[in-house]
């Protein structure tokens, strides 16, 4: 297995270089950014496909903090327990005092649990519930200080022609289906924020506050508890808080660390969703909300789908994401991006393999035909900007996304 670790001073693209130093990208600014014009493709010999892959990742600019660390961390392994039909794609996106260990540590043992687990390949989403809730616990016994920090997670994991999207928190999966003419987006995972309604009553019923911050403040009505959507939604989002304290105000639902906000309905449980690819799926990206606070999905699908290299089309939704930030807070958020493209899949080579039933917490596939496995190297990218290294369950549930062919999942009972 081998890994690799890399640090620049600049973004080597030279189609969003010069767009980038328009926007405040200054000296010191830039010797922390991070990122890697690299481009690389993995094959799934089971369908006869190849994933070609890029990524980008890119410390935020804080007036206030100039040398604040990136706390997004990202990982990407192929040939995952030595099978070329599995290849794993996660972003992590921390937040907090020690967002960047909290990341960094869900990096690491999160992919290493479901690499170990001998599980996978048969039942996923069973890997995925127990690796997060084995992570989970690890953070929370680590010498990190999780009480207000932690990450989000946004994972895809490849298995022959079927994609396994886990999703704890605010980042987002977003595939691009060809429709006749027009490239449209779907997600492949749901943002779990009390804008949504399903995960508003979750954690109400454990104990938390929800309300903005200028509702906190009394500038604005705490009875109002209807924020409308993201989208239309220009102020403060709503936040979780104690029921007597004035903390921790987070603007999620789920996430791994955060161990105070455990005790109001903060959960690290997954809702998995599967998706069966066919040869109308062109690419999926995988990003922090640092790409989705200002682009919409479609907005993202869209400026992917301009360029015929990866490469080109981070750098430009990253230089597109930085622009907004700062035109719109006068700050940005750190900012991670990974673009999959799907090639060569045909309807010849995804006819051995269907989606048959659904349980909760489980999903059984069948297969026809067999599949020699052989015994590979598995390769790892990681990023990080990081030079180092409450029992909540009876408050899950789960909401279906509304996409066709989608099932979302959890280890408690489904709704």
């Amino acid at each position: 297995m081998g890994c690799v670790h890399g640090k620049c001073c600049c973004v080597e693209s030279s189609s969003s270089d010069g767009g980038l130093r328009k926007h405040g990208f200054h000296h010191s600014h830039r010797k922390n950014i991070l990122a890697q014009r690299v481009l690389k493709n993995v094959s799934v010999p089971s369908h006869n496909f190849v994933l070609e892959y890029t990524f980008l990742t890119l410390r935020g600019y804080y007036p206030d903090s100039l040398d604040k660390q990136n706390q997004d961390n990202f990982c990407i392994r192929t040939q995952m327990q030595g099978n070329p039909d599995i290849h794993f794609f996660g972003v992590f996106d921390g937040h907090g005092q020690f967002g960047s260990q909290c990341s960094n540590f869900v990096r690491d043992r999160l992919v290493e649990k479901l690499s170990n687990d001998p599980t996978l390949v048969e039942d996923p989403v069973q890997a995925y519930n127990s690796a997060f809730a084995a992570t989970n616990h690890e953070l929370h016994t680590s010498d990190i200080d999780d009480s207000m920090s932690g990450t989000t997670a946004i994972t895809v994991l490849v298995v022959g022609d079927t994609l396994y999207v886990a999703n704890v928190g605010d980042s987002r999966a977003v595939i691009a289906v060809k429709d006749g003419d027009r490239i449209t987006a779907e997600d492949l995972s749901s943002d779990q924020t009390p804008f949504r309604r399903d995960e508003y009553e979750r954690v109400k019923l454990c104990g938390a506050r929800v309300l903005s911050v200028d509702q906190v403040e009394g500038i604005k009505d705490p009875n109002i508890q209807h924020w409308g959507n993201e989208e239309s939604w220009d102020g403060d989002p709503p936040r979780l808080w104690l029921p007597h304290g004035m903390y921790p105000g987070t603007a999620f639902t789920r996430s791994l660390g955060d161990r105070l906000a455990e005790t109001i309905g903060v959960v690290a449980t997954p809702e998995v969703s599967i998706k069966k690819l066919t040869p109308n799926h062109l690419f999926f990206v995988v990003a922090s909300d640092g790409i989705f606070e200002f682009l919409s999905s479609q907005t993202v699908v869209d400026m992917t789908a301009r360029y015929t290299d990866p490469r080109d089309a981070c750098a430009a939704i990253t230089e597109e994401s930085y622009k907004l930030w700062l035109e719109l807070v006068n700050r940005t958020d750190d900012i991670t991006i990974i673009i999959v493209q799907i090639k060569g899949l045909s309807n010849s080579s995804t006819s051995g393999v269907e989606l048959s039933e659904v349980n909760a917490g489980t999903a059984t596939r069948t297969t026809t035909g067999t599949t020699d496995i052989s015994a590979t190297t598995e390769f790892d990218v990681y990023h990080s900007m990081t030079n180092s290294f409450s029992d909540s369950q009876s408050c899950q549930h789960v909401a279906s996304l509304s996409s066709p062919g989608t099932v979302v999942y959890s280890q408690s009972s489904q709704r």
